[in-house]
């Protein structure tokens, strides 16, 4: 077994089937975005969501060598974001009046 896929693991039902860290629910997905979007360290992704440095790199290795098929799932993901937002109403603004 390669590092990468000693702390990266795809189970059916679970966090969608998405690349996740082994034993964890945080998928290559999420640690993609705080990395790349957000701008978070290695360190930061690892100190606040209690994993190791060597998960949060076999993610990011992760990534890199899926990067196509990853971000088109982050595209469709946020394409299902934007389409529950236009068509469900905000339950707040509801009884806000607005």
């Amino acid at each position: 077994m390669d590092t990468v896929s000693s702390h990266i693991e795809i189970t059916r039902g679970v966090a969608g089937g998405k690349p996740r860290i082994a034993g964890h629910r945080i998928t290559v997905q999420n640690v993609v975005f705080w990395h790349e979007r957000i701008g978070m360290t290695a360190d930061e992704i690892a100190n606040e969501h209690g994993l190791s440095l060597a998960d949060v790199y076999a993610a990011l290795a992760f990534y890199y060598d899926h990067r196509v098929e990853i971000d088109q799932t982050i595209r469709s993901d946020e394409s299902l974001i934007e389409e529950l937002r236009r068509t469900t109403p905000s339950k707040l603004r509801t009884k806000l009046g607005g």
